[in-house]
């Protein structure tokens, strides 16, 4: 049956399918030896698809796992593609156990000067819902600033900020000390909190994702990465609709 190359290669375990969209944007997706397009379909009962190279193969054992990012840590799985340099930096590629690199990808993205829960998975229905805005999936962070918050300048936070020219989603806010606070929020923008911080007037001088939906682990160091518990994936799966 033919299905669009995205989903074939986030079903297969590649990457999500946007980072799918890059890949065929970028000339490495080839179908029975041509450069893929947008759109395209594929069967992979009967096509041959390549990506950098590398033929698609069946999906193996799904895989589950949770990193605690470092800061300055960039968050790619990425080394190099066609034999260019993606990352100058350290990326969480580095960070994973070499058995494992290649075989899963981070879901979203935590930027280089965040810290926090950062998930790896071969899962691409597990990324796609996790990653794209419509299914609303909940992440809670620590955010530390630079001076006393008032509770009119949360109260901004928590109602949203322009943006861009458009406003943020409603966020949770609980305080937790004069610069202290946790913020949870369904939207995952380019540096979204470091931006609305700045709106009400205060500098993010830390900040750590400390949830990802129902899932936390404040004993995992910087640094480290475990494989989530059956538990934790049979909960996961259910939250996202799987």
């Amino acid at each position: 049956m033919q299905e669009r190359l995205q989903k074939i290669l986030s079903a297969r375990g590649i990457c999500s399918r946007r980072k799918a969209e890059e890949y065929i944007e970028r000339g490495l997706v080839r179908v029975n030896g041509k450069a893929a397009i947008l759109g395209q379909k594929a069967d992979p009962a009967v096509d041959t698809i390549e990506v950098d190279g590398a033929v698609v193969q069946e999906r193996k054992e799904m895989l589950y796992y949770v990193m605690h990012k470092p800061v300055g840590v960039e968050t790619t799985n990425v080394e190099r593609i066609g034999g260019a340099a993606v990352t100058r930096g350290i990326s969480v590629r580095d960070l994973l156990p070499k058995e494992l690199r290649g075989k899963v990808f981070p879901i979203g993205r935590l930027d280089k000067d965040s810290e926090g829960l950062l998930l790896f998975t071969n899962d691409g229905v597990l990324a796609y819902r996790l990653t794209h805005p419509k299914f609303d999936h909940e992440k809670e962070y620590m955010v530390i600033v630079d001076e006393p918050i008032t509770d009119g300048q949360l109260r901004k936070l928590r109602e949203g900020v322009t943006l861009f020219g458009e406003k943020t989603k409603p966020a949770k806010i609980t305080r937790m000390g004069d610069k202290q606070f946790l913020l949870a929020l369904t939207q995952g923008k380019n540096r979204q909190i470091r931006r609305m911080c700045q709106k009400v007037g205060v500098e993010v001088l830390r900040l750590e994702r400390v949830r990802i939906m129902m899932l936390k682990d404040e004993k995992l160091k910087e640094g480290q990465i475990r494989a989530l518990r059956p538990v934790e994936v049979e909960e996961l799966l259910k939250a996202i609709g799987v």
